[in-house]
């Protein structure tokens, strides 16, 4: 069984443009099979792109599973002195978040896998809509990850479903030391801001 989260999805091709309007920004975005959220804006990744507060103006930002792009996108629009790292697993969903950002001119955006992230850097933000479908284990794995390479006073802002362990989440962060706050819940998804631990 095909899935989003596989490095070459295997879904025949089928293109769609679809259209993404946030605050004042608005562009087109091209999306395929095999990648999230074919055809149609995510409603939770809507959400987090209109509830999160504005990205940092300058520093390093990462989308954590861009999919076609549309948050890293959004953050590119947003911060056009900063370096959005638009990371996926999925080759189809590179391919698409960098030609979309060839097409709009968006030339602060990388698109890479994971490993072609340098050790080294350290996000003034992240911005997720994560792919809670690997399984709970693996999705906290992928967040352990990434949210400890937060710089200091750096803050990730995921969404997640209540009904796919949104709450058992916030609890796990907080456990973890990472402050948790809810800063909007909508149909049945939560939107939180999570800051990095604290240095031992």
């Amino acid at each position: 069984m095909a899935h989003y989260f596989d490095e070459d999805p295997e879904a025949p091709s089928d293109p769609r443009r679809i259209d993404v309007t946030v605050g004042s920004i608005s562009f087109s975005l091209d999306t395929d099979a095999g990648v999230f959220s074919h055809g149609r804006l995510d409603s939770a990744t809507a959400l987090l792109l209109n509830a999160a507060p504005p990205p940092p103006a300058t520093g390093d930002l990462l989308d954590l599973g861009c999919g076609a792009g549309p948050i890293a996108l959004v953050m590119a629009h947003q911060s056009p002195d900063a370096t959005i790292w638009a990371v996926d697993v999925n080759r189809r969903a590179r391919d698409l978040t960098a030609s979309n950002a060839e097409r709009l001119g968006l030339t602060n955006v990388k698109v890479c896998t994971p490993e072609e992230v340098p050790e080294s850097l350290r996000f003034a933000a992240i911005r997720s809509n994560p792919p809670v479908r690997i399984g709970k284990n693996e999705m906290r794995s992928l967040l352990t990850v990434w949210l400890d390479r937060l710089e200091p006073g750096g803050v990730a802002h995921l969404v997640a479903s209540k009904h796919l362990g949104a709450d058992s989440l916030s609890s796990w962060l907080i456990d973890r030391g990472h402050p948790v706050e809810r800063i909007t819940s909508r149909r049945g998804f939560r939107v939180l801001s999570v800051g990095g631990r604290p240095a031992p």
